[in-house]
């Protein structure tokens, strides 16, 4: 029975010693992705496709 006792004493003694550990949460700032223009429209891949295509084919 003195063991049951000394047991719960050490059980709450270290969950009150472990409950004001806690500490705020680290928040990062969002990403914020800046938008790209260009004149091309993506569509600089495709021809770049057909001259390999046509250089291929040749």
């Amino acid at each position: 029975m003195k063991k049951i006792v000394l047991a719960t004493a050490f059980t709450l003694a270290a969950s009150t010693a472990f409950a004001g550990g806690l500490s705020e949460p680290v928040i990062e700032a969002p990403i914020i992705e800046e938008a790209t223009s260009s004149s091309n429209g993506g569509i600089l891949i495709p021809l770049l496709f057909i001259v390999l295509v046509a250089a291929a084919a040749s």
